[in-house]
Order: structure tokens, then sequence, then C-alpha cells
């Protein structure tokens, strides 16, 4: 499925994403209690808008899409070649009321070799923004440590 809403949760790899019983994965996601995100690139919207506008329930998306199936090592969900990163997680806690799934990432695997790494984010009236810029603080943020305070 494609999500719209996600949310790094704590200081750790906790997501957490919502949908509900009105979406086949959400079934999916309560009875297995695991899946993947995988993280797309702006090269590959149309796809994103095609797979979340058709159902799991009676479409193979992998088929329809081209797009190709690799095995996680934590979970018995897909990765997706086709996508930037892929992010293995099981699921910890679902929240009825609210429609929120919590989500803990198990294993990340990144594809350095892929030539585009922009990555979309829905705005959530069908438009999406790109983005694509590295902004690396390490040197400063470890330069403004209290002295004595070691990086851990």
């Amino acid at each position: 499925m494609t999500i719209t809403w996600t949310m790094v949760m704590d200081f750790s790899p906790r997501f957490a994403i919502t949908t509900g019983g009105w979406n086949h994965s959400y079934a999916a996601l309560k009875t297995t209690k695991e899946c993947v995100i995988s993280i797309p690139t702006v090269d590959m919207v149309d796809t994103i808008v095609g797979i979340g506008t058709c159902s799991g329930q009676d479409t193979d998306k992998f088929r329809k899409f081209d797009l190709t199936a690799l095995p996680g090592k934590h979970v018995g969900a897909p990765l997706i070649r086709e996508c930037l990163a892929n992010i293995e997680c099981c699921v910890t806690e679902i929240i009825e009321r609210h429609s929120i799934i919590v989500l803990d990432g198990l294993a990340v695997w990144y594809d350095d070799a892929r030539k585009e790494k922009r990555m979309l984010h829905a705005v959530g009236d069908g438009t999406f923004i790109a983005d694509g810029r590295k902004f690396d603080r390490k040197e400063s943020m470890r330069s403004r440590l209290a002295p004595g305070v070691v990086e851990g």
C-alpha cells in the first residue's frame, strides 16, 4: 500500500502510520504483525499513485507495476528492489481509536548505487514534494558537546 501519514517516534527506529479497516493492508498488518516500509524516489511518482489507487485484495501490485520483490532478513513481507530504501518492521501496537499502527524498525536496506535519491513526500491533496539535498552537520554537533561528554 502507499501511505501518506507517517511519523518517526522517539529517537529510535519507531514509526507510526495511520490506516484502518477500510484498507486491505490493515487486515494484513493485524494478522502478520509485520511489514516493510519501502522508500520510493521522485522517478517512481506514477507507480506510487498507481499502487495507491488499487487494492491488494484483487491486484498483484508487484506484477501490475513491474516491481521486484526481495526477501527480508527479519520479516516475511517483501522488500521492493526499485525503492531507495526498505525498512523491515514489526507491529508493536495498534491504537484502534485513532487507526494508528506503531512499528519498530528491525533492519534497513539502502541502495547507495541508485542514481535518483530524491524522496517523495505526499502533501495530502494529490501533490508531492521531493527533496534530495544533503546537510551533514556531524562536525558542528560534535563541537557543541559539553566538555567531558563523550559520544556514545
